[in-house]
């Protein structure tokens, strides 16, 4: 098993930045990609940012040139820093980690984190 352990979240302005993080443990092996998802009350969970081990990336157009999503391999945590926060951009933020072995992917989500936008 693989555990998530996220941290970071918070109220902040709008305007304002934040940085979360996610640290995985247990069962890690590679290859794997991790990832930030979010989920606002009302709406499904949408991908935020994504990053594969080998340090590739893909965001979400609404956050694009905002946010910025990061690695390290070495202590396996992935980082979102987000800056000039909106109020759209308040939600519960997900990490999620899949791993891949032998032609399959194993999905691990963490407990999620609350950031709220507000003035």
């Amino acid at each position: 098993q693989v555990q998530l352990v996220e941290s970071g979240g918070g109220l902040v302005q709008p305007g304002g930045s934040l940085r979360l993080s996610c640290a995985a443990s247990g069962s890690i092996f590679s290859p794997n990609d991790m990832g930030w998802y979010r989920q606002a009350p009302g709406r499904e969970r949408e991908l935020v940012a994504e990053i594969a081990s080998g340090g590739s990336t893909n965001y979400a157009d609404s956050v694009k040139g905002r946010f910025t999503i990061s690695n390290d391999n070495a202590k396996n945590t992935v980082y979102l820093q987000m800056n000039s926060l909106k109020t759209e951009d308040t939600a519960v933020y997900y990490c999620k980690r899949s791993q891949h072995r032998n032609k399959r992917v194993y999905h691990y989500w963490g407990q999620g984190t609350q950031v709220t936008v507000s003035s």
